[in-house]
């Protein structure tokens, strides 16, 4: 009896199980498939945000590695006057960086070191003078360098001093020029040109002062090492000065010049300042870079932008 009554017990909590197994069968298989869709979408956000990082990951990857500086070529040393050359280096080293050239700039304040510290071989290049100059730098101190690349030019002006018309000179009258070889001629071909006085024919870009034949006002020539020149405007009744050096001084050659070069001048196509490297070095990657950047279109962009038609770009 007390076997019969135990296994009545078991054979009623068994159908009791098996009732509850069957009643969640049936809950689930009475939920509609429109119920089921929700759910799958619901957990569709839970599996993109598993794949989210991945993803993330891998886009920032992606940014690091456009971001990523271009593979260090080396460093290419350059000499150049302060103004223009200086300022439109400086702009061309993000350019060049792109590429994976450091550019380090040096400023010289005269025309003789920036050749001899390339020549030796301490820096790559200079920018700061036209081919004349170089030629003649070349035959006086027995170097070997080359142009690499022709950048800009610069037209050469006449700036006022203590006067400011040409037609008011008078005899004692001072007028200050360069002393180097082609910056003299350069402006006493300019002063002929506006009647102050006349050359000897065909001595052209050798002219110096000895070449002066006819100097109706009987002024005086006052020549200086180029930086100077602008140094002495407040003692002269007129300054001829080289480009970068009356952009120095304030002038500007369109607002403040009384007579300037024009664009196609047979001496403004010669003056072209170029890149100087020394003999063997003008093919260099390093170098072929240096002007290209300083070709493009954005670093004539800027000079356009900058130079109130002081500085040319040469293409």
């Amino acid at each position: 009896m007390k076997k019969k009554f135990i296994t009545g017990i078991l054979t009623a909590a068994l159908a009791i199980g098996v009732l509850t197994a069957c009643g969640g069968a049936d809950n689930a298989a009475d939920t509609p498939a429109a119920d089921g869709a929700e759910a799958s979408d619901e957990q569709a956000p839970a599996a993109d945000d598993a794949q989210a990082p991945a993803e993330s990951e891998a886009a920032d990857d992606t940014a690091d590695a456009a971001e990523a500086p271009a593979e260090s070529k080396g460093k290419i040393t350059v000499a150049a006057s302060a103004t223009p050359h200086a300022e439109i280096l400086e702009q061309a080293k993000p350019l060049l960086a792109a590429q994976g050239w450091e550019l380090e700039v040096t400023v010289f304040n005269d025309y003789v070191q920036p050749n001899m510290v390339v020549e030796s071989g301490e820096f790559d290049a200079n920018y700061f003078q036209h081919i004349p100059y170089l030629d003649s730098f070349n035959e006086e101190q027995g170097t070997h360098l080359v142009n690499a690349g022709g950048i800009h030019y610069e037209p050469f002006g006449i700036y006022p001093g203590t006067k400011s018309d040409l037609s008011t000179l008078e005899k004692g009258d001072v007028v200050a020029v360069p002393n180097d070889t082609t910056n003299e001629a350069r402006a006493l071909l300019l002063l002929q040109d506006n009647g102050i006085i006349t050359l000897k024919d065909g001595v052209g870009l050798e002219a110096t002062t000895r070449d002066i034949v006819d100097n109706p006002k009987e002024i005086e020539i006052q020549e200086l090492e180029a930086a100077q020149v602008p140094r002495v405007k407040d003692e002269v009744a007129f300054v001829v000065l080289n480009g970068n050096y009356a952009l120095e001084a304030g002038f500007s050659v369109s607002k403040d010049s009384v007579a300037y070069e024009k664009s196609d001048s047979e001496a403004a196509k010669t003056y072209v300042n170029v890149i100087a490297v020394k003999e063997g070095n003008e093919s260099s990657e390093a170098v072929t870079a240096l002007v290209d950047v300083l070709k493009s279109d954005e670093i004539t962009d800027y000079i356009n932008n900058t130079y109130d038609g002081g500085v040319i770009p040469f293409k």
